[in-house]
């Protein structure tokens, strides 16, 4: 038993996205991509039931688990958009919210610790491209 457990909705799937050597993104090098793939977990599943989590789908399911991890993730300052259309076309939001910060006295803070951070609102299996929406969200800085 869980304590504090509660009915919930899995929540969205979220994408952490960098390449090496770069700040920001270069959407020209789309095959230089690195990716985390998350998913949030209510604030009363500990360290504990991951562990127990993990470990009773790799015995019953069979299924490799091995890159699971559970992390606590504060993303700090953070500007973000709502990208309606195909992946392919988020390079234009991101400009926009370049602009934004510009105006702003912001500027953006990537590092290995401060990504690139999507969450995709939409199921592509079950939405058209030029409906899906994914928040961008990038961290950043007072100039």
């Amino acid at each position: 038993k869980i304590e504090g457990f509660y009915e919930y909705v899995v929540p969205p799937l979220e994408g952490f996205w960098w390449q090496e050597g770069t700040e920001g993104a270069d959407y020209s090098r789309k095959a230089d991509f690195h990716w985390i793939s998350v998913l949030r977990l209510p604030g009363f599943v500990a360290k504990k039931d991951f562990t127990w989590a993990v470990e009773t789908a790799e015995k019953k399911k069979k299924i490799d688990c091995s890159g699971a991890k559970l992390w606590t993730l504060e993303e700090g300052l953070c500007v973000q958009a709502l990208h309606l259309g195909p992946y392919d076309t988020e390079p234009e939001t991101v400009a926009r919210m370049d602009a934004f910060l510009a105006e702003n006295g912001f500027r953006n803070d990537f590092s290995r610790e401060r990504m690139h951070h999507e969450i995709y609102l939409s199921d592509p299996r079950k939405t058209p491209p030029e409906k899906w929406k994914t928040i961008i969200r990038h961290p950043i800085r007072k100039v």
